[in-house]
Order: structure tokens, then C-alpha cells, then sequence
């Protein structure tokens, strides 16, 4: 079973920005993870988490928020992703779905149109 079936005498538009951004997308997301991440790295190579309580509670805090950025990050970049990928079958030729009767066709909503 197909899923799109294309809908005949329907023309494709040109790509624009959609493709653009699709494409650097997984290059978006190596950045944006491994940026928090090695910010976090240079954070647990500069401070020592025994020398005070203080230092470690920083420690785990940067952590905890490099963590945050990264999730947040890739939760941007999936939302961006979703988007491209509307955009691109929206530009592309006319899908059209299986039809199927509708029981209220001729008095849409149950309004009856012929008047009092």
C-alpha cells in the first residue's frame, strides 16, 4: 500500500531554504552537542572537586546545565528538522489520500440550506 499517492497534472516548486537547512543539520547538531560538552570537559580539567565543596557543587552544576543545553539543543534541532520536512512535501507535487463517502455532504455540520 502506497502511502502518497500523486494527484496527476500537480507540479513541484523549487527548493529554497528548507533544503539549505536540511542539509547542515546533522553538522548543526555535532556542534551544538559537542560545544556544552567540552566546555564541561575544560570546567573538570581546571577546578578540582576535592580542593572545596564549593568547586564540586559548581562542578555538578555545569554539569547539569551542559547537559540542559545539549537536550535543549537537540530538541531544537529535531522541531527545525520536523519543519524542513513539512516545507519540502508541501513544495513537492499533490498527494491526494483514499476517498471515502462522507455521511454529511449534502448538509455539512447538520444545517439544513433549503431555508423555513
Amino acid at each position: 500500500m502506497k502511502w502518497l499517492n500523486r494527484l496527476e497534472g500537480t507540479r513541484r516548486y523549487a527548493s529554497g531554504l528548507e533544503w539549505r537547512i536540511w542539509r547542515k543539520l546533522p553538522i548543526i547538531t555535532l556542534v551544538g552537542t559537542l560545544l556544552p560538552a567540552l566546555l564541561w570537559l575544560v570546567c573538570d580539567w581546571t577546578l578540582d572537586p576535592q580542593s572545596s565543596a564549593e568547586h564540586a557543587r559548581w562542578l555538578l552544576t555545569a554539569g547539569y546545565v551542559a547537559l540542559g543545553a545539549v537536550i535543549f539543543h537537540w530538541t531544537m534541532v529535531l522541531t527545525v528538522g520536523i519543519g524542513c520536512a513539512i516545507v519540502m512535501v508541501m513544495k513537492g507535487p499533490g498527494y491526494v489520500a483514499d476517498a471515502y463517502p462522507l455521511s454529511h455532504r449534502d448538509h455539512p455540520s447538520g444545517i439544513n440550506r433549503k431555508g423555513p
